[in-house]
């Protein structure tokens, strides 16, 4: 048997990332397997379903390298083929056409409510012959007894009882297709041998497997993942921050880091926490997923992000880092080269859009100096060493990270100070904050005229101090 596994999306917003998890379980099962993924849009919802939400998913998939070896394929585009599988249970007697007004069906909810009942339809309409003539919607003729025994791949066996599950309706009276009816005929066309979705879809599936018997089909393998909970133990929603896929890519992860992190969220190999793809494809099984829900935790995912940072190209960062210079009005080919910024900044940005406001400074004149950096080493003791540094940098000829790093000790060899003593108001100076990679790259980076240029503020603001407390 081939594997063939599926992702399913409804194109009426953002791919979620609970739903990127999801599609990446079910890709991993595919390809661990060797079988096939298929991806298909469910847009029977005409009214929500966009076009601009379908390209959202296909744009988010792209990102994450979640692949598909078939499809997209649209549910709108397979009307005739609902329709005709709905008339063949209506002609064995499998369905019937149903014309209770909403009013009875709401006194029937209100009813089972106040019974503290599960609300489900009474079946008024099975032997009473609704003409087609008038407006109808169809219902599947559930088994009225008996069980459904789901072994799922995750939770394990799940019993369900046919009289708790009432005749649902597979064709709503506009004629479109619903949920229900539509994923079985698509799961049965499309040879799908394992379904990997959220739990939440839990209760459809009893439905579903008794629509498939009534096709004479055997249904596939069910795996339901258990939801994603935020921080503060609430299913996650955008009041956590961030849930769309691209949304990360926009706040700068790496979309190998969000892979990790999803892959880890509710499974494990052990304490690893580092997975490469291909790591993640042999060690990856569907049956050591955890049963409970999973916090979803960003502190983790942007040590996950920086881990990725590091260890990449950083040519492949500076090609990801340039749009988020642009976001700060930034043009990177006005400065220093961006591979050099980037192996500057490398080792201590968690995403790139903390390394584009990093480095900055590498590419133009900040307003203020942060305020405790400049109270602290922008003080009159502060004021002979900027002004050796500014007279030797002015000096410079050959402006190299090695002849910067020499001027440094040379300047504070001639002070009697330790470096630091000289790094750190210079730092302060050129940089308005404390913190940036090495003295020598910083004052490379920066450039000759503009250290000289901030070098004249920083003195200027000691001066004003000074004045000041006089």
């Amino acid at each position: 048997m081939t594997v063939r596994t599926r992702f399913a999306p409804s194109p009426t917003g953002y791919l979620h990332v609970g739903g990127a998890r999801t599609a990446l379980f079910s890709w991993l099962y595919a390809r661990k397997h060797g079988g096939k993924f298929v991806l298909r849009i469910e847009d029977t919802d005409l009214e929500r379903s966009t076009v601009e939400s379908v390209n959202a998913i296909l744009e988010g998939m792209t990102w994450l390298g979640l692949e598909y070896d078939e499809g997209p394929f649209y549910q709108t585009k397979r009307f005739d083929r609902y329709d005709e599988v709905i008339q063949g249970l209506l002609d064995k007697g499998l369905a019937y056409r149903c014309n209770c007004s909403h009013e009875r069906l709401d006194k029937l909810r209100e009813e089972a409510m106040k019974r503290k009942r599960k609300p489900r339809y009474d079946g008024h309409c099975r032997h009473r012959g609704v003409s087609p003539d008038e407006p109808h919607v169809i219902r599947f003729r559930n088994p009225e007894t008996g069980v459904v025994a789901v072994d799922d791949l995750i939770r394990g066996r799940v019993i369900f009882n046919n009289e708790e599950l009432d005749d649902l309706i597979i064709r709503r009276t506009d004629g479109s297709p619903t949920y229900n009816l539509t994923v079985v005929v698509d799961d049965l066309d499309m040879a799908i041998t394992h379904v990997i979705r959220g739990d939440d879809h839990l209760n459809n599936t009893p439905r579903q497997i008794n629509i498939l018997r009534a096709l004479d089909a055997n249904p596939p393998q069910y795996g339901h993942v258990p939801m994603i909970l935020g921080d503060d133990g609430a299913r996650l929603s955008k009041r956590h921050g961030a849930v769309s896929v691209m949304q990360y890519r926009e706040a700068g992860f790496l979309p190998e880091a969000l892979l990790n992190y999803l892959v880890r969220l509710g499974w494990s190999h052990g304490d690893q926490e580092i997975f490469s793809v291909d790591e993640m494809i042999e060690l990856f099984d569907i049956d050591a997923v955890n049963k409970a829900a999973s916090s979803f935790n960003t502190d983790k995912l942007l040590w996950l992000n920086q881990h990725y940072i590091k260890q990449d190209d950083p040519k492949r960062i500076a090609h990801l880092l340039s749009p988020q210079m642009g976001n700060l009005g930034i043009d990177p080919a006005q400065g220093p080269d961006l591979v050099a910024v980037v192996e500057a900044h490398q080792e201590r940005a968690r995403s790139l859009v903390e390394m584009a406001e990093m480095s900055a400074f590498c590419y133009q004149d900040f307003e203020t100096f942060d305020e405790k950096a400049a109270k602290k080493h922008l003080r009159a003791a502060a004021r002979e060493p900027l002004e050796r540094m500014r007279e030797a940098l002015a000096g410079l000829d050959e402006w190299t990270q090695e002849r910067l790093h020499d001027l440094v000790e040379q300047v504070s060899a001639s002070l009697e100070l330790k470096m630091g003593k000289v790094a750190q108001p210079l730092r302060v100076a050129v940089v308005g904050r404390a913190a940036s990679p090495g003295i020598d790259v910083t004052l490379y980076l920066v450039g000759k005229q503009a250290c000289l240029r901030r070098i004249d503020k920083a003195l200027a603001y000691i001066r004003q101090r000074e004045a000041n407390a006089g």
